[in-house]
């Protein structure tokens, strides 16, 4: 069971790990919109057991003078499992309302006595992100690294998957995105499935996109240790992801939407 709990915060936090990058015209954050998931460990002899949740929020905020969308993302081990592993984990970013550029990461990770603590500074203008971290009471690292076009935090990665053109994917097509974490530059490695009809619990079957995704282990952009896992978005205006999956050592874990509010479109792919 702990190697599930384990799987389990890597899915949770795969759902803020995936995206394609788009114009920065494509509009992806709206204000009062709140998704709800729940994380779940499966196997061959175990049933589907919900073990965390995950809620990811978008607001208007202001950051140096600017007006901004200010996106939230919570993890949270369900209370039941709480006394076995405790998680309590908090993302936030702070996008420009006119660029839509990543302005400010942070992050704020409980599990069990474990903390990590961290937060990005990006000069879009300089190319540059400063990453300041600190696991547990360690001296805190601090770093700056070159920025591309392709460069995104996880939670901006996430956002970005929501603006993506689906007629500028080919079926197993491969692409490669840059993703800043912590204090390295690691590469997702993604391609798209093709359409897909997928049973979420208690919300019924959704039309979706499906992806692969598998994400680099290091600097040196090996893949061979990387993380692997799908995710399905919804084939519609939203472009909600409602599943991820990612296979542990014995099983499954999968993350899916538990419900939603302040969508800016019909949810026109459920299908009732």
């Amino acid at each position: 069971m702990l190697s599930a709990n384990k799987g389990i915060k890597g899915v949770i936090f795969a759902l803020l790990l995936v995206t394609e990058v788009t114009t920065a015209s494509a509009q992806r954050y709206h204000e009062g919109e709140v998704l709800y998931y729940r994380a779940a460990y499966r196997a061959k002899l175990v049933p589907n057991i919900e073990a965390g949740e995950v809620t990811v929020s978008t607001r208007l905020d202001t950051l140096n003078g600017k007006e901004v969308y200010r996106v939230t993302g919570n993890g949270r081990t369900l209370p039941f499992f709480r006394w076995f592993f405790d998680m309590n984990d908090t993302y936030h970013i702070w996008v420009d309302k006119e660029s839509l550029l990543t302005q400010r990461f942070e992050c704020d990770i409980k599990e069990d006595k474990y903390t990590f603590r961290s937060h990005y500074d990006y000069d879009w203008v300089a190319r540059r992100v400063h990453t300041w971290s600190q696991r547990r009471q360690d001296t805190p690292r601090e770093k700056t690294m070159v920025l591309t076009e392709r460069s995104m935090d996880a939670v901006s990665l996430y956002f970005n998957l929501r603006s993506v053109d689906l007629r500028s994917f080919r079926e197993g097509e491969e692409h490669l995105l840059d993703m800043v974490l912590e204090d390295t530059i690691r590469q997702l490695r993604y391609h798209y499935i093709g359409p897909e009809l997928v049973k979420v619990p208690r919300l019924g079957k959704f039309d979706t996109m499906k992806f692969a995704c598998t994400l680099g282990s290091s600097e040196e952009f090996s893949f061979t240790d990387g993380t692997q896992f799908f995710i399905w978005i919804t084939n519609d205006e939203n472009k909600i992801p409602v599943m991820l999956a990612s296979p542990v050592r014995v099983g499954e874990v999968r993350c899916y939407l538990h419900k939603y509010e302040g969508l800016h479109y019909p949810l026109v792919s459920r299908i009732k």
